[in-house]
């Protein structure tokens, strides 16, 4: 079996390769020892473009194998067994007692995120160093509207999006509604291949749509044949929780998961997805952290409807003890919406990915 540090380092010979052929990621193939210098990064030219990787287990979605992988300008062109070495110009990796993955594909980002006087703190190049280490090859980050205006929030996000070093697209944010929005959804799906539309259901006065254009919303991406999907946490409730905290003197960490119960995610999961029953249209909840969301989802799925329950990593293997640790530097870092639960929504959120109800396609 492989170590975790030999496979994180196949993980990243691997990720180097995905992206070599189509975005200038100097630094990241020449620490996996590709060869750059062209005009487009390692796929440029020389022998660094065919890698024959021998000798692993490849593991996919639907078994492990022992295989070879044979790559040519950055495509996987063969999984077998004994592939031949050909020629001195194919690079060989020996994967000798290493798994061999695809590189993974991350759903749900916020790269360079404006929001609420904030940033979020890495950008599509530093975000993208941190993903190729650790084996993931593309992501899907959403577009935030400038002003409601989804054409400007697209541009603004391409731009940050110039020192890309790895595959991305783009879902679209809709944080208000006209018919300007409505015309801009059938250009985003038209002419720029984005299909999936996220709405806020919190962080009232800011992102919140209410349920009246909510619902115009989920009518238009059924027109379109887009996805929908939400963020589902009730925002008059936790903006309610929240004075509620203020009013007692809770300003800690520890205040912003008691602000915004698993109920109030629950309740939010169980509105949008009687929405999208009514409207007739698939519906994706991102990020479930609660059983009280997970039910409801595992609930309609059981009864023929068409939803997705996105697990994170944060809702998988943490629970809120963190948010109490006497130290607010520590306990502020695992601040998020919607925040880690008491321990047991973890095992239980788990045991849902396993058995499906949760799933990342």
């Amino acid at each position: 079996m492989a170590t975790p540090c030999r496979l994180r380092l196949l993980l990243v010979l691997l990720a180097a390769v995905a992206v070599a052929a189509s975005h200038p990621a100097h630094e990241f193939c020449a620490a996996a020892g590709g060869g750059g210098g062209g005009a487009g990064g390692c796929g440029g030219g020389g022998d660094g473009t065919r890698i024959l990787i021998k000798g692993g287990t490849v593991v996919n979605a639907h078994r492990a194998e022992e295989a070879d992988v044979y790559i040519e300008d950055g495509v996987v062109v063969a999984v077998r067994p004994n592939i031949p070495v050909g020629d001195d110009n194919v690079r060989v990796i020996d994967a000798t007692g290493k798994y061999v993955m695809p590189g993974g594909i991350d759903p749900h980002t916020h790269l360079e995120m404006e929001f609420m006087g904030t940033v979020t703190i890495d950008d599509f190049y530093s975000g993208h160093a941190a993903a190729l280490a650790g084996g993931t090859t593309m992501h899907i980050d959403f577009v935030i509207p400038v002003n409601g205006n989804l054409t400007a929030g697209l541009e603004s996000y391409k731009h940050k999006a110039e020192k890309a070093a790895m595959d991305y697209g783009f879902h679209m944010a809709i944080t208000k509604w006209n018919d300007e929005v409505s015309r801009e959804m059938e250009v985003m799906v038209k002419e720029h291949g984005i299909n999936s539309f996220k709405f806020f259901m919190a962080y009232k006065g800011s992102l919140m749509v209410t349920d009246d254009l909510l619902l115009q919303g989920l009518q238009k991406c059924k027109s379109l044949g887009a996805l929908a999907m939400v963020h589902a946490e009730n925002g008059d409730a936790v903006a309610e929780g929240q004075q509620r905290m203020i009013d007692l003197g809770i300003t800690g960490p520890e205040g912003h998961a008691l602000s915004r119960p698993p109920v109030l995610e629950g309740e939010a999961t169980s509105r949008a997805i009687r929405l999208a029953k009514f409207v007739n249209t698939p519906l994706y909840v991102v990020h479930v952290m609660s059983t009280d969301a997970m039910e409801e989802i595992a609930k309609a799925k059981r009864e023929g409807q068409r939803v997705i329950g996105e697990p994170v990593v944060s809702g998988l293997v943490l629970d809120d003890s963190w948010l109490w640790d006497p130290d607010f530097a520590t306990a502020s870092k695992y601040v998020m919406s919607p925040p880690i639960r008491e321990a047991g929504h973890n095992k239980a959120l788990q045991a849902a990915l396993s058995s499906g109800i949760l799933q990342e396609d």
